[in-house]
Formats: C-alpha cells, structure tokens, sequence
C-alpha cells in the first residue's frame, strides 16, 4: 500500500474528525508554518456547558496584522492552563469517565509552562492519542524543505519528501487544492468525510458533534473509540 500521508494545522483539543484524520494516516504533519488566523481553531475549541457550548480560548500575542507563522505565537497570559481546567472540572466533573482521566489531564495543565501555542498543541494532541490508542508519527513542517509559490505546491512537496503516494486532505481544502499536480506527481488524493458520525452520552442539552475530543473522552472513557469513525475503516493489519 502507498504511504498515506495528512498534514494540517494544530488546533487546541480539536473536535474527534481532527483524531479520525490522523487514524487514518502513516504520518501526520503538522503544518505550523502556516499563518497564525485569528478567531479559529488554533488557539481555541468548544466545550459544551449547562448554559450551551462555551469558548475555551488561549490568549497569544499578535503582530501587526497578523503576519506571523503559528510556529511563532506565543502565549500572552501564563495563567491560562489554570483557568482553563477550573472551567473544564466546573462542567465535566459529572461526566461518567472524568474521574477515570481527571489525573492526566489534570497535571498536564497544572504543569504546563510552554510558550508556544504550536507546542502546547501538540502536547495536547499526544496525549490525546496516547488515550485513545492512536499510534501514528507526528512530525512539524518545519522538518521539510518547503518550496512552492503556492499552498498546494507546498503540501505537495511535503508529501514527496515523504515519500506519500496519498495525500488524505480535509474537505475545506477542496477551495484551493490543485489535484491536478498532485496526479501529475504520481499523488492520489482522497477527501476525509466527516458525515454520519454516531451520537453518544452527552451531557448538557442536545447533542453536539462540532466540540472537543474532551466531551467524548469524559462522557465515553474507554468506549471513545467505539465513536470514531476511522477505528472502523482501518484494516486489521494497520
């Protein structure tokens, strides 16, 4: 089988499609050369809350315009891991399986003293796998020689470094990516679908796919990956 290779962004405890996407994958690039973008998923995800879903935002420091790599975005407030998990036990701590992952969790954030958002991320992102049995390698982008005038350019240049003969993209790229000069590169891309995922115990009002992989970790525990779409579509032997 071809190498299947995914790269995107790091976010803040992404929602479960972000952990289906690296499932499904021999590598998984996170791409933080890219530009850091305000109100997105970089620095901030959902939790849902007796009162409807509620922010969980890492303040950073901006410049300018906002020309900076998410590489280069530092935290602007150290207090924020503190926060943060007082908020998460003030709303999850009823939750079937808090107790179960509270102690992880709970010291990564009462002894988190990173700068970095990319690197808190990624902590974050390891961890996550690690509880959930997810087993693929993570590499930065900074780890390739990035060379094109254009983000597909780039993307496809990972790729090949890699030695990926699938490039598996999330379905907002399909605005700008050229499939075109992948097919000419001997890459074949597939788009992750994101539909038909199955509900699960929820806590706090209807149910709510777009939150953090946190809600499905606190509600469902050892059962998380019954909830993931990608356990399912990988064969026996990966």
């Amino acid at each position: 089988m071809a190498t299947r290779i995914a790269i995107s962004q790091s976010n803040y405890i992404p929602w479960k499609g972000y952990f289906d996407l690296i499932n499904l994958v021999d590598l998984f690039v996170l791409f933080d050369d890219a530009q850091f973008t305000r109100r997105d998923w970089r620095n901030r995800n959902l939790i849902k809350t007796p009162s409807g879903l509620k922010w969980l935002t890492i303040p950073v420091e901006t410049k300018g315009k906002f020309l900076q790599k998410i590489s280069e975005t530092r935290v602007s407030d150290a207090d924020w891991p503190i926060r943060h998990w007082k908020t998460i036990v003030g709303h999850y701590s009823r939750a079937p399986h808090f107790a179960d992952l509270r102690a992880g969790f709970e010291a990564l954030y009462t002894g988190l003293d990173e700068p970095f958002l990319s690197r808190i991320n990624n902590r974050f992102i390891c961890e996550i796998n690690r509880i959930l049995g997810i087993r693929t390698p993570l590499r930065w982008s900074s780890e390739f020689d990035l060379t094109g005038d254009n983000p597909s350019e780039r993307i496809l240049g990972i790729c090949r470094q890699a030695g990926a003969g699938v490039y598996l993209s999330g379905p907002a790229a399909k605005g700008y990516l050229d499939e075109e000069i992948f097919s000419r590169a001997g890459v074949r891309v597939e788009w992750m679908d994101y539909d038909g995922y199955p509900e699960y115990r929820q806590l706090h009002g209807p149910f709510q796919h777009g939150v953090s992989v946190l809600d499905l970790l606190f509600c469902e525990g050892p059962h998380a990956s019954r909830f993931l779409k990608s356990f399912a579509m990988r064969s026996p032997q990966t």
